[in-house]
C-alpha cells in the first residue's frame, strides 16, 4: 500500500507487504520490503529497510536497517550505517560507518562515526524522571551487553568490555569493564628468573 502524496525515486523497488504512508519520500535505487511500515520517513539513495518499521526517521545513502529493526521519531542514521536484527534507535544520531548488529536499544543519543555498538548494548536514558543523553566518540567499540547509564560519554576509539556498566565518563582510547566499569590496569611482565646455572643478584 502506498499512500497518495508519498514520494519514490527511480529504480526503487518495494516488495510486496510495504506501506509507505504520510510525508515519506524514498530515494532512487533503494530497496522497502518485504512486509516494511514507513511512516513520515526520508529515505536516502541505495537505502536498504527490510521487514521492519520506521517512522519519523532518516537515513542517509546507503544506510541499511533490518530485517526486525524499528526506527522511532527523530532516529536519524548517517550515510553508511548498518543496523541489524531487532535493533531500535529513538531520538539519536548515528553517524557515517556505524555498525549496529542486532539486539540493541540506542535512545536520546549521539554515536560518532565508524563505532561499533555489540549486541545487546543498551543506552538507559530514562531514570523515571529525566530522560538523558549519551555520547558515544567516534571509532568508539561498545562491547556485547554493554550498559550505557545516561548522561554519560565515551571518548573517541574508547572501548567496553562485554557485559560492562558505564556509569561515568570515558576518556578518549580508554578501555574500561566490570560493573561499575572500570579502566583497565596494565600488568607488569614478571622478571624473568635467573637462567641455569647463572645466581641470582646480591640482594642489600
Amino acid at each position: 500500500y502506498i499512500e497518495d502524496g508519498v514520494e519514490i525515486g527511480s529504480d526503487t523497488v518495494i516488495w510486496p507487504g510495504s506501506h509507505l504512508h504520510g510525508q515519506t519520500r524514498i530515494g532512487r535505487h533503494a530497496v522497502i520490503g518485504p512486509y516494511s511500515q514507513v511512516f513520515d520517513c526520508e529515505v536516502g539513495d541505495y537505502c536498504r529497510v527490510i521487514c521492519s518499521y520506521i517512522e519519523g526517521a532518516r537515513l542517509e545513502m546507503h544506510a541499511e536497517i533490518g530485517p526486525f529493526g524499528r526506527l522511532r521519531k527523530g532516529a536519524h542514521l548517517g550515510e553508511g550505517v548498518h543496523m541489524g536484527s531487532f535493533g531500535e534507535v529513538k531520538n539519536s544520531y548515528l553517524g557515517p560507518g556505524v555498525h549496529m548488529g542486532h539486539f540493541s536499544y540506542i535512545g536520546d543519543a549521539q554515536v560518532g562515526a565508524h563505532a561499533n555498538i555489540g549486541a545487546g548494548t543498551i543506552t538507559c536514558n530514562y531514570d523515571g524522571k529525566v530522560k538523558s543523553k549519551t555520547v558515544i566518540g567516534e571509532d568508539a567499540f561498545v562491547g556485547s551487553d554493554t550498559l550505557l547509564v545516561a548522561p554519560v560519554e565515551l571518548g573517541a576509539g574508547a572501548r567496553t568490555g562485554a557485559g560492562s556498566v558505564v556509569t561515568r565518563d570515558v576518556a578518549p582510547h580508554t578501555l574500561v569493564y566490570g560493573v561499575p566499569a572500570r579502566p583497565a590496569v596494565k600488568q607488569e611482565a614478571p622478571s624473568p628468573s635467573p637462567a641455569a646455572g647463572e645466581s641470582a643478584p646480591p640482594t642489600a
